[in-house]
């Protein structure tokens, strides 16, 4: 990859990173429900308006939707509005690595090779150490919602994998017409029309303003932009060389964490972090073949 390619590949990882500080930010003002209802909603209009469907069967599109765009944040934003730490969360997501690999061997029948199953098994054992560590500080049950929400995106990923759209950025946007009336419908039932309405009416006073910029930044910046220069870099480059980049998340995350809000991570959690990032690229990097012996040939 050319540098600029680099460069573009780690803004995308710091983006993606600073994506959870702006949840953070909404999730002041809006109840998570109705949060995952609201962000979708604001990306679906445009979508249907202007961006082309892709040209996929109906039933990947909406299994995309409900994995990725509803199961996946239902789970995170929950989490977070529970009071797990943003930065952590940015770690804990990337349990969806390991799941799409188990559920790939599980429901498509794909073939798990022995560094896959060692790299999925550390990032397994980290994922234990975060989990273990917080069950200790009496958190647990944000944790595992956050976890159920790496489960709803490699779900989403494996909707994704069967669609093949020839425009995947296409199938992003689509994606995002599947979550509002589901996500509302469930908002109205948990959390109440009274509660949502006070979020609404409270949101047009000065003390709001972070929480709009969070979620406008979570659907032009996080979403349209991050999402667009990652799929453009994919089309371009093996996806062996740009996806470690994504390991860059947590850490974008957890440095943006403790510089803005002051999260500090416990040592067991640093460490769990870093089995899960360690094993996760391994899992991910295959590796090279053995080159061939060729017959030595001789240039003028």
């Amino acid at each position: 990859m050319p540098p600029r390619h680099v460069l573009l590949a780690v803004g995308v990882a710091v983006v993606w990173g600073v994506n959870f500080l702006a949840i953070h930010a909404s999730l002041e003002q809006f109840p998570p429900l109705f949060l995952v209802a609201l962000r979708f909603g604001v990306m679906a209009i445009p979508t249907l308006l202007f961006v082309p469907r892709p040209k996929v069967r109906l039933r990947w599109l909406i299994g995309y939707g409900l994995g990725f765009g509803t199961l996946q944040f239902i789970g995170l934003y929950l989490g977070m509005a529970a009071g797990f730490p943003a930065g952590l969360a940015s770690l804990v997501l990337q349990s969806s690595a390991p799941f799409t690999v188990l559920l790939g061997a599980l429901l498509l029948r794909e073939r798990v090779s022995g560094r896959a199953a060692l790299g999925v098994a550390v990032a397994v054992i980290g994922l234990v150490l975060v989990g273990v560590t917080r069950a200790t500080g009496g958190s647990w049950w944000p944790f595992l919602l956050v976890v159920l929400g790496g489960l709803g995106w490699s779900l989403g990923n494996l909707a994704a994998r069967q669609a093949a759209a020839p425009n995947p950025l296409h199938l992003t946007m689509w994606m995002s017409v599947v979550p509002p009336l589901p996500m509302l419908a469930l908002s109205l039932a948990f959390e109440g029309s009274d509660r949502i309405a006070s979020s609404l009416a409270t949101s047009l006073t000065a003390a709001a303003v972070p929480a709009w910029i969070g979620l406008g930044y979570t659907v032009l910046i996080g979403t349209v932009l991050g999402s667009g220069v990652w799929v453009w870099l994919m089309s371009r480059h093996p996806a062996g060389r740009v996806a470690p980049f994504s390991m860059l998340v947590p850490v974008s995350g957890l440095t943006t964490a403790w510089l803005a809000l002051g999260e500090t991570p416990q040592p067991l959690e640093l460490l769990g972090g870093a089995l899960v990032i360690g094993g996760v690229l391994w899992a991910s990097l295959r590796k090279a073949p053995a080159p061939e012996l060729q017959p030595e040939i001789v240039r003028a």
